[in-house]
């Protein structure tokens, strides 16, 4: 359960969204944390909410966030049920264990391009690092998130991508399983800022090398040694437009719901 967490949580987080009523279509490479593989997903954008449908072998686990109600639905589609997150709470628990005044975030243009899809993307070196603790707050670590980024100038959608971002960077919505954000909030926090820089350059990232290492003092620093660091790298394969229908992004009719915190 703790491996598909994460890897959930990197496919959906390392999803490329782009226009309203738009399909994207990425695989996602990770390895590290004793996990391994490579998972496919589909993300569709309409308005303030999004859907993610994340394949990992024989399963399809469906995340759907809704920005105006404040709600993350998650489900499996062999199951008839699906977990209510209100994200507002879980947001203001999981910043109790990220100091949010120390985080640093930059990404900065390496004059590098890249050709992926048949577009010309430019390349951007990412670099965010974020305080956190654990174990109540008695074990402190610092959680790095670094690797290139390539970028499609004046992609079509652009602008409505930025602004999902932006707008669930500010209303402190996370990307992914909540119960990996909530195990690893720090790596959370620093998913988003991510997205939020990258939704102020004006293009779309077709591509994402992702490295992210842990590191604490005491007790903690052997902890994150054993358990190494972890490398993603996501890739759009199709990007289509055109209208999605609503019943896309609410939970199935005759699924039974059940509230987590």
């Amino acid at each position: 359960m703790r491996r598909a967490a994460l890897v959930s949580f990197l496919s959906l987080a390392l999803a490329a969204p782009a226009v309203a009523d738009v399909t994207i279509k990425q695989t996602t490479t990770g390895k590290g944390m004793g996990m391994s593989g490579t998972t496919t997903g589909t993300t569709y954008i309409k308005g303030a909410k999004m859907r993610t449908e994340t394949v990992m072998g024989d399963k399809t686990l469906v995340s759907i966030i809704d920005l105006d109600a404040q709600k993350m639905y998650s489900f499996d589609l062999k199951k008839k049920e699906a977990e209510v997150y209100a994200l507002s709470a879980f947001q203001a628990e999981m910043s109790k264990n990220v100091d949010v005044s120390a985080m640093k975030a930059e990404i900065t243009s390496n004059g590098k391009t890249k050709e992926i899809g048949g577009k010309s993307a430019a390349g951007y070196d990412m670099a965010v690092s974020v305080p956190a603790t654990m174990g109540g707050g008695e074990m402190k670590m610092m959680v790095n998130l670094t690797g290139p980024v390539w970028i499609v100038k004046g992609a079509p959608g652009t602008a409505d991508w930025a602004t999902f971002y932006k707008q669930a960077a500010e209303k402190g919505f996370i990307f992914g399983d909540p119960r990996a954000a909530k195990a690893s909030p720090g790596q959370s926090k620093a998913m988003v800022e991510m997205y939020r820089k990258m939704a102020d350059i004006g293009g779309i990232a077709y591509e994402t090398e992702t490295s992210i290492k842990m590191e604490g003092s005491g007790p903690m620093a052997g902890l994150l040694a054993k358990m190494g660091g972890m490398t993603a790298t996501t890739t759009v394969t199709e990007v289509s437009a055109g209208a999605l229908d609503d019943t896309m992004f609410a939970v199935p009719a005759g699924y039974s719901l059940k509230e987590r915190k």
